[in-house]
């Protein structure tokens, strides 16, 4: 039988608005197509607390929303998905981030996060980790953590070596491309898991990959604890000192990228939480992220 301890996941980093601009056509720069705009409550942190939701897991969110409306109505729907959001950071002259993005029948086109109030507000949104709320360095918090490559490297950097961190069960993302190598600091303290794309591998590890394997037995030899590396519709891999897995996902019609990544962290880490082994988590989180990828989106 689980337990709110059990099912308890910390979810560190991003929790903001999504507003995500979808046509049916191939785009390009300069393409001005009709399509379908939408606002939801997104960010990576939120992203993965929402599906941990899914799966009756109690996610804990730890970020950075304004006091601003669209930070109260933000926090209103993240409390009505089940999230906890009594440990988020408030700030009356911070405002809420967003990000936004343009899909088109040929993937991402483009995307700007603005996550400024994140950067801003920095350490502050980690107090109860520190102050005895979840833990401290003296009781360190050691269930599992899901992080996101959104916080500033010098947060990151003390992340990796912060003692109120030390017994946590680390998972972590880049957030972006762009991001990734924000998490080298990791690498080089040994700790955490990675949850990366083939790209993301490759800036990570300063070399090009042609597969997931390859790049998922170098991000452990460089200091990751175990790396799980995806490539789209080719073969996933997660590697770890215990060996090497492999899985093909399934084969969908792809209809929304923006999300997936931090639906089949969610899924695995829920997949894991629950008792399954490296090959049922595996093959459950690549399950729900093309159950995601395949969702329909009306145009």
């Amino acid at each position: 039988m689980t337990t709110p301890a059990s099912r308890t996941i910390l979810c560190i980093g991003s929790v903001l608005w999504d507003v995500i601009g979808r046509a049916a056509s191939h785009m390009r720069q300069g393409s001005d197509v009709p399509g379908r705009i939408t606002r939801l409550p997104g960010g990576v942190a939120l992203n993965i607390a929402m599906t941990l939701a899914q799966f009756d897991m109690r996610p804990v969110l730890l970020s950075a929303v304004g006091r601003d409306a669209e930070g109260d109505e933000l926090v209103t729907a993240c409390a009505a998905r089940g999230l906890v959001t009594d440990h988020l950071y408030r700030s009356e002259d911070l405002p809420t981030d967003v990000y936004m993005a343009v899909e088109g029948a040929n993937g991402l086109i483009a995307a700007i996060a603005d996550a400024h109030s994140l950067e801003a507000a920095g350490a502050r949104i980690l107090a109860p980790l520190r102050d005895g709320t979840l833990g401290s360095g003296a009781a360190p918090y050691d269930g599992i953590i899901a992080l996101d490559g959104n916080l500033t490297t010098t947060l990151l950097e003390d992340i990796a070596k912060d003692p109120a961190f030390s017994k946590a069960d680390l998972r972590i993302a880049p957030a972006s491309p762009g991001k990734a190598e924000r998490l080298r600091s990791f690498l080089l303290k040994g700790r955490g898991m990675l949850y990366v794309n083939l790209e993301e591998a490759g800036l990570l590890c300063h070399q090009s990959f042609d597969d997931s394997a390859t790049a998922a037995q170098a991000l452990v030899k460089l200091g990751a604890v175990r790396a799980l590396v995806t490539n789209g519709g080719q073969m996933a891999s997660d590697a770890s000192p215990a060996g090497l897995i492999r899985q093909m996902p399934p084969e969908v019609l792809v209809t929304r990228v923006t999300g997936a990544g931090d639906t089949f962290m969610a899924a695995h880490m829920a997949a894991e939480r629950r008792g399954a082994d490296r090959q049922e988590a595996l093959s459950s989180a690549l399950q729900v992220a093309a159950d995601y990828v395949s969702g329909e989106t009306p145009l």
